[in-house]
């Protein structure tokens, strides 16, 4: 069994959408007396039978404020079961930062579109590549999820078309902080702002020279299984969304560590 997504999640779980059904009004209905009947002292269990429901409700308030608000502030928790297996996962030549022979080797299938991806790479990412210079290095690798996000694939390609100048890493950095938004004309923005050969950029983008290489690895992350984005592979170990970093912090620690299985 592989390693992933072993959080102790509340109700703010940085991968899902939930709806929630309004709550059903119920209404009821008071009959009116002409002739009401006289009042009758109440009895001890009268008085019981009228304070229940508050009871509850107050029971249930208390519950709230103990336990319900603390699981939707907890931070999610790396939890390592005893026996794990990695997962083979290929570099296959694409982008990579960190020296070859860095302890910590993190996988990521993206998508330049993808608003959990864009959250992680503006919160996360910059930070772990300051925090561990020189013990992790970081491969990204393309998973445009195109039925949802038209502008992924021609910004994967754009990216790539930018690395064949040697500008992989700046122009990712461009697409992520969403200065432009994605797009041609955006596209040529960011290749302006780093100042790219413009013309061979857009004959570039336009012959959609890097297609094959995106598509390849859009073909191998649904090989391993993978329908969601952003994914990681950290040494091999699954890591399924945009879990913040201290929970990147945590499995990168105990794998420093030597604390999680081999296998």
């Amino acid at each position: 069994m592989a390693l992933c997504v072993c959080v102790r999640a509340g109700y703010n779980d940085p991968m899902e959408e939930k709806l929630v059904e309004p709550e059903k009004e119920v209404r009821v209905a008071r009959r009116r007396s002409v002739y009401p009947p006289p009042p009758r002292p109440a009895s001890d269990g009268a008085i019981w039978l009228v304070a229940l429901p508050f009871v509850f409700l107050l029971g249930l308030g208390f519950g709230w404020v103990l336990w319900g608000n603390t699981a939707a502030t907890s931070a999610p928790v790396a939890q390592v079961p005893g026996k794990v297996s990695r997962i083979q996962v290929s570099e296959d030549n694409n982008p990579a930062i960190g020296p070859a022979d860095a302890p910590v080797t993190i996988i990521e299938f993206s998508d330049y579109q993808c608003p959990y991806c864009i959250r992680w790479e503006q919160t996360v990412y910059s930070q772990l590549l300051a925090d561990y210079e020189g013990k992790i290095r970081f491969v990204y690798r393309d998973l445009p999820l195109t039925a949802i996000h038209p502008n992924a694939q021609s910004a994967a390609e754009a990216a790539d078309c930018a690395g064949a100048q040697g500008a992989y890493w700046p122009f990712h950095d461009a697409l992520f902080s969403e200065k432009y938004g994605l797009g041609a004309q955006a596209y040529d923005q960011y290749a302006n702002d780093l100042k790219l050969d413009v013309t061979a950029f857009d004959a570039c983008v336009a012959d959609h020279r890097f297609k094959a290489e995106v598509d390849a690895d859009a073909s191998y992350a649904q090989g391993l299984g993978n329908n969601s984005t952003p994914t990681f592979y950290i040494n091999g170990l699954l890591v399924v969304g945009a879990q913040p970093y201290s929970y990147f912090k945590q499995v990168i620690d105990q794998e420093l560590a030597g604390a999680i299985p081999k296998n």
